[in-house]
């Protein structure tokens, strides 16, 4: 069988994760090792009598499977017979896997950043997919969610820290840990923040958002 079809078959062999692979040529005729190791010079090759080791990797620091074929190619064009065989192959370490905050972490955390005296926020609540919005609306009905302006899938509510209109800090890390439980991933946010108000004639605040009152 010709080298670089050893090859081919060795790589098919090989874990999909593989990232290096350490192959030794045993040459069948001691007077074409020379000329053997000479073709093969971009891998870096050692000899030892008519064994030539090299390595091939995926990923930088060494010639890649391609290159591999290649240079098997042009000592088959040679007539350089041997047996090609993998002494060891490492796999790619797994891949790190990057935790999400629930949402209800994400609202402790906004919450620890805002002013002891804060008393109004508009929230944004923005889901990763418009197929959740339903669900989501039902699930923070008591936040009194609304899309006025938003332009992307999710909602704005309001929260009050003592009087006013607006849900409780309490009421919407409950709502946000009941989108948790049901698998729905998001991103929450205040958008505006006023402190120590006293609204007269009004239960709260008006923001103007894009021209629009929200």
């Amino acid at each position: 069988m010709a080298l670089v079809d050893q090859w081919i078959e060795i790589e098919t062999g090989l874990d999909p994760r593989w990232q290096d692979a350490r192959v030794l040529l045993t040459v069948d005729d001691e007077a074409h090792v020379e000329h053997a190791l000479a073709l093969l010079g971009p891998a870096g090759p050692g000899r030892s009598g008519r064994e030539i080791r090299f390595y091939a990797q995926r990923t930088g620091g060494a010639i890649g499977p391609e290159a591999v074929q290649r240079l098997l190619r042009r000592i088959d064009e040679e007539d350089i017979a041997g047996t090609l065989a993998l002494v060891s192959s490492d796999e790619a370490p797994a891949e790190r896997v990057v935790s999400r905050p629930t949402l209800a972490a994400e609202w402790n955390a906004v919450v620890g950043t805002l002013p002891a005296d804060w008393s109004d926020l508009l929230c944004e609540l923005e889901l990763t997919s418009s197929d959740h919005v339903d669900v989501a609306a039902l699930l923070t009905a008591p936040l009194n969610p609304f899309q006025n302006g938003l332009g992307k899938p999710g909602f704005r509510f309001r929260v009050a820290h003592t009087a006013g209109y607006g849900a409780s800090a309490g009421m919407a890390h409950r709502c946000l840990t009941r989108l948790d439980e049901a698998g729905i991933p998001g991103e929450v946010r205040v958008v505006r923040v006023l402190s120590d108000t006293h609204p007269v004639g009004t239960q709260g605040p008006v923001w103007m958002i894009g021209g629009k009152t929200v």
